[in-house]
């Protein structure tokens, strides 16, 4: 910055802006971009961007053309992660900087409201805490609740017919319970994946066949697939649990008479890549999505949707799509969502087998 009105209209700005030198390093950030990427401009300045930067776009090329002809470059409604958060949609504004020969300044516009950045890393912090504890206290919990379910129904064998339901309450509400425990042991218990070359064509039809005898009846479930789609490297049955939840939130989400209709999509993008906040990259280029026409997420969870404990539903335990995510991050993957009401898109990014990606380099 040049002086110090400069200065203080950079550190004014309400978005994150990053200025990129010609190496397409990050040069300098204002406060807003150092809270959206949680880390100091003295620790980020002279790295390189993309390792900073996940950007669902193939944003190196137009970058590098915007820079040499000397024009801004506008892409709308992208998802931009950092490694340390989930992805945001957000809208990015590029332009040359005057009197700098080959920098460019970036401004990230992400939908949520600017309040959030500030609360997502403590909320994230608090949710791993309260994953811990309910863990550690889920088995404690188990065995005296067998205990009251077994003295309960002990206890309706002598009652007469009209005192039943309070027994009957004991069992069904401590049975509730107990499936709760599971779901958080299963979150903290997930064994890491083990990875296979696996046909995700065969994985859809499995959830999509499960789904339609059970939870998913009501619902019309379309395949829109890609038939030369390769070969995806991940574990079937993790990957399977993945997208039977995301299914089976969208048929209890959508009206339980009239139903609606869920469309699995699949396609392959060579372009999409992956830069971690590690400095690593990878590219996922085999792509599936679950869309639905239900009402959508609540607008006040959109972005927390992934952490533990956020839920939409009523009674909702706030853990399925935390599973979900897990899943996803273990096998190396990339999960978005976009949600509006008659359509919401949960997308999957999965790399190819690691012998495949040899060759194709």
């Amino acid at each position: 910055m040049e002086n110090a009105q400069d200065m203080t209209i950079w550190s004014s700005l309400p978005v994150p802006a990053i200025l990129i030198d010609e190496k397409e390093r990050i040069g300098d950030l204002n406060p807003a971009a150092e809270i959206f990427l949680n880390n100091s401009a003295k620790w980020l300045q002279g790295q390189p961007i993309w390792d900073r930067l996940a950007v669902d776009d193939p944003l190196e090329e137009s970058l590098s053309r915007a820079r040499e002809h000397g024009t801004p470059l506008f892409v709308n409604d992208v998802y931009v992660g950092t490694g340390s958060r989930a992805p945001l949609v957000c809208n990015l504004q590029i332009a040359p900087l005057q009197g700098r020969e080959g920098w460019m300044v970036m401004l990230i516009s992400p939908r949520e409201l600017a309040g959030r950045m500030t609360q997502n890393h403590s909320v994230k912090s608090a949710a791993k805490s309260a994953i811990g504890m309910a863990e550690m206290l889920a088995h404690e919990i188990k065995n005296p609740l067998a205990g009251i379910t077994g003295a309960a129904q002990l206890l309706s064998m002598n009652l007469p017919k009209e005192d039943l339901e309070f027994t009957d309450l004991i069992v069904a509400e401590t049975r509730r319970i107990v499936k709760l425990l599971e779901q958080v042991e299963q979150f903290g218990n997930l064994s890491a994946p083990d990875r296979r070359e696996v046909n995700i064509h065969d994985v859809l039809d499995r959830a999509r066949r499960s789904a339609l005898l059970g939870f998913g009846a009501h619902m019309k479930i379309i395949e829109d697939y890609d038939p030369s789609l390769p070969m995806a490297w991940g574990d079937p049955d993790q990957l399977l649990q993945v997208v039977l939840n995301l299914i089976k939130n969208a048929s209890e989400a959508a009206d339980p008479i009239s139903g609606g209709t869920i469309r699995l999509h699949t396609y392959y993008e060579h372009s999409f890549r992956l830069r971690r906040a590690d400095g690593s990259g990878q590219t996922l280029p085999l792509q599936f999505e679950i869309i639905d026409d239900g009402p959508g997420l609540p607008p006040a969870i959109r972005g927390d949707i992934f952490d533990p404990f956020v839920s939409g539903k009523e009674n909702g335990t706030g853990l399925g799509l935390a599973l979900v995510s897990k899943i996803i991050s273990d096998h190396d993957g990339w999960i978005s969502v976009d949600s509006v009401p008659g359509r919401t898109v949960f997308r999957i990014s999965l790399p190819r087998p690691p012998k495949a990606n040899k060759e194709k380099s």
